[in-house]
């Protein structure tokens, strides 16, 4: 399902709730190579519908995790989201933006919605470090480097450097 490409004169978002049709945009927006290989860390299987489906079907039904949907210009720009990790001591968050809407501040302006709405804090986020475009969004956002980790990103089928960043206030 293709999107329209954005009106890059407007960049007003909007926030609200994860519908069900929202997902198979999605969907489409996470099948974007250069988009999977910048954000890293991904589902072994990006391509596996059946997967995808199954994974937002568990994170709407659990009640920890607040998951919104980024509107630009009417149409669905991507999705913010934060859930709990055992391994940190607050939530994460996590956003996805399709690649048409990549440089027009959307992101910036989607997260800084978004923490207004999640005000827990600390909330921390983890962006590889080579993704210097998402590791932008979130310092604007007054996230801070509070750390390093290495993981296995499934999207680059190699271990992969990434920072951690801490927002306090």
């Amino acid at each position: 399902m293709s999107q329209p490409t954005p009106d890059s004169t407007t960049n007003q978002i909007i926030l609200r709730d994860v519908i069900a049709d929202d997902l198979p945009i999605f969907y489409e927006q996470q099948l974007d190579p250069e988009a999977i290989y910048m954000a890293a860390f991904t589902a072994k299987d990006p391509a596996d519908h059946e997967a995808f489906m199954r994974h937002w079907q568990k994170i709407l039904a659990d009640e920890s995790t607040t998951n919104k949907t980024i509107i630009s210009g009417e149409q669905v720009a991507g999705s913010v989201s934060s859930y709990r990790d055992e391994e940190m001591e607050g939530p994460e968050v996590t956003y996805w933006l399709g690649k048409s809407y990549w440089g027009q501040g959307i992101a910036t302006q989607a997260l800084t919605a978004f923490l207004d709405i999640v005000q827990v804090r600390p909330i921390f986020a983890r962006v590889a470090k080579d993704n210097l475009a998402s590791r932008r969004v979130l310092e604007k956002c007054g996230f801070t480097i509070c750390g390093e980790g290495k993981g296995y990103a499934n999207a680059r089928g190699a271990e992969t450097e990434e920072f951690i960043l801490r927002l306090e206030v």
